[in-house]
Formats: structure tokens, sequence, C-alpha cells
């Protein structure tokens, strides 16, 4: 297959609005939903009105009939202009793809008209408090009744459960918890008798908040399996790669918002009677993130085009690579910016200081930088599993 270096018209065009929405709310905005403990429920509501969270879902359940490559755009374009959407890496890009892909069509039509217009959002649990990395290991299980299924476990850091309204638990059924993973995917209603969850204590200030969640025998109807019980592996790989795309996305826009910034700053302060962006001390580590980010939004790119193509395997390692790249190039530019304005980087007013935990955190979730790097050197070099 061949890859465009250049996007269509429709996704530049998209970008463009997009990015005309986030402005319309901007950084004051998500920082003072963030400080005051408010939820960004006015811009998720009007990208929803727009078509934007629905952009990747067929027309025929309500959305826009585009790909993955096309929410990656909406990802970024409102993360760097400083309204970003956590939940869009799990509601529409990994949820959505799921259901796409596995549910019935009473599923499909049932649920994604909702989660295409923004109505609906739907949270995804994977992590657990003793596999961590290894989802090998989880134990969470569902056992058959005769009313449907019975779930019961613990999951642990999961985004946004306070704003969703169903949550696509990763479980075990009741014959499958020894030998290799076989994932179930049930979509249980956040409402459910016997699901409690407890919000964790961040350092990170977001609108989105982190939880712990408590499965003690919940009751959910047969229609709740997303897929087959034994749809293996590739069933939850198909919402796993779109979750490392839409991070790298979102990781992206966050080191464009900081390069932005520091290279405006760079222009206007002046010291010795010239423009510290005049100095290479300064303008090198500024151009040097600039490259960084370009070449991590080639590579999520080419994963986003592999993935539509349906290039699976191609499209995990593109996915992986992207991941880990936009996770470090985030990192330099935000560290960079802060370093570009002196004691300024660390004062609220200049928005940077914000942005440093979160940016932090593209190195570990939703896949950390050393399982990225595990995949590429097991699947990409051949080396030996070192896990």
């Amino acid at each position: 297959m061949s890859i465009a270096f250049t996007e269509s018209e429709e996704r530049i065009a998209l970008r463009k609005a997009v990015a005309d929405l986030g402005t319309k709310y901007g950084r004051d905005y998500f920082e003072e939903a963030a400080r005051t403990g408010k939820k960004t429920t006015e811009l998720w509501s009007e990208a929803g009105k727009l078509g934007y969270l629905g952009v990747a879902i067929p027309e025929e359940f309500g959305g826009g009939g585009g790909d993955i490559g096309d929410l990656a755009a909406v990802c970024e374009e409102l993360a760097a202009a400083g309204s970003p959407l956590l939940l869009m890496v799990v509601s529409p890009a990994i949820v959505g793809t799921i259901i796409n892909l596995y549910g019935t069509d009473d599923q499909k039509h049932r649920l994604l008209p909702g989660l295409a217009e923004g109505t609906s959002t739907f949270a995804f649990s994977i992590t657990e408090p003793d596999a961590g990395s290894n989802s090998h290991k989880i134990i969470t299980t569902a056992y058959r009744s005769e009313d449907g299924w019975r779930l019961t476990g613990t999951k642990t850091y999961i985004s946004g459960v306070d704003e969703a309204s169903a949550v696509l638990v990763v479980a075990r059924t009741e014959d499958a918890r020894t030998g290799k993973l076989k994932p179930a995917l049930f979509l249980v209603p956040t409402d459910s008798e016997g699901f409690t969850y407890q919000e964790i204590d961040m350092g990170i200030v977001s609108p989105e908040k982190q939880f712990t969640l408590f499965f003690d025998d919940v009751l959910i109807p047969a229609d709740a399996l997303i897929g087959s019980e034994d749809a293996g592996i590739d069933q939850l790989f198909a919402g796993l790669n779109p979750e490392r795309i839409m991070a790298a996305s979102f990781a992206l826009g966050t080191a464009r918002l900081a390069l932005a910034k520091a290279s405006e700053y760079a222009k206007q302060r002046e010291v010795w009677d010239a423009p510290i962006g005049s100095h290479q001390a300064i303008a090198h580590p500024l151009a040097q993130s600039y490259i960084e980010i370009e070449m991590a939004r080639l590579m999520t790119q080419k994963a986003a085009a592999l993935y539509a193509a349906g290039d699976v395997m191609r499209a995990a390692e593109a996915a992986n690579m992207a991941k880990y790249a936009a996770g470090e190039a985030v990192c330099n530019a935000v560290d960079r910016a802060i370093q570009t304005h002196g004691g300024n980087g660390l004062a609220t007013e200049y928005g940077l200081v914000q942005m440093l935990a979160g940016s932090r955190l593209s190195r570990i979730a939703p896949v950390s930088r050393e399982m990225a790097l595990n995949f590429v050197a097991q699947f990409s070099l051949g080396l030996p599993k070192s896990y």
C-alpha cells in the first residue's frame, strides 16, 4: 500500500474546523474546569453535535464514516488549542472501534449513535492492581448465570468513570482463568448494582479523574457481552491499537501547544537588546522539538493509515512507535518551553507548569515506553521475548 505524506483536503479542513472550536474554548476554559472540579462537558457536547466525536463511526450509525486518522486529527487539534479531551482516546476510539467491529447489529444500532453524538460516553477498564502491564494476569472474572453474567473483580487507574454511562470491562470467563489470555469484553452500566468506584488522589490537576473500580457480583444481561467470549486477544487489540494512535495524537497536540508558547515568548522576550530566540541556546532546542514533533506526527499518520487499511501487524508496530515517539516529543517540548521562559515557566499565568505532569504521563500511559520498546524488540528486531 502507499501512504501519502500529505493529508487529504477533507482532513485538512477537518483540522481547521476543530482548531477553531478548540480556540473558542482554549486553555483558560480547560484550566478553570480542572481547578474548580468541573468537567469539559460544554466542549464535549459541542464536539459531538458538530460530528467530531463520531467522525470515525460509520454513517449508518450516525457517524462521519471516516477512519482512525480523522479521529486522531480531532484529538490532536483540540489538544493543540489547549482544550484536550482525554475521553476521546477511550470512548470513540477504543470502545467505539470494538463495538463497530465485534458488536451485534442490535448493539451497533443501540450504542453507536449516542457515542457518535457525544450523548453517551463509555469508559474502558483493563488495568488491575496486581497485574500491572501484564494483561495475561488479569483475574476479573465473568461467571454465567441464568440471567446473563455475574462479574467479580477490581480495576484501577480507569479514566472518566464518573462521566461515563457504561464501562467496557476486560475480564476472563470462568473457564479461562488459566493458560493464555482469552479476554471477554462486557459493557457494564455504571449504575449497576454491586458496581462501585473510588477516586484516586492524583497530583495531576485535570477535569478527567482516575478511579479504582470494584465489581462485587455485578449482574449484567447476556447482551452485555461485546463480541465472542472466545474471540481471543485479537478482539482486545482491535481497540488498543487505536488507543495508542490516539494517545500519540493527544501528546502531539500538547507538544505543539508548548512549542508555540515557547516560540512566541522567544520572539518577544528581549535580553541584552535582542530577542532571546536569536541565541542558539534557545533556538536550537526549540528547533529540535519541532523536528521531533514532525517525526512523531508522520509515524502517527502511518500507523493510522495502516490500521485503516487493515494491516494489523504493521499497524501495531507503527502505533507503538508513534506512541513512544510522541511521549518523548511532548516531554522534551514542555521541558524546553519551561526552560525558554526561565522563572516564568513555573508561573501559573504562562500555562506551562500545568502541562508538566500531564506530559510526563505520556511516557507511562496508556502503554509505557518500556512496553513499546519490548514490542519493537520482539516483533521488529526478532529479539528473544524478555517477559
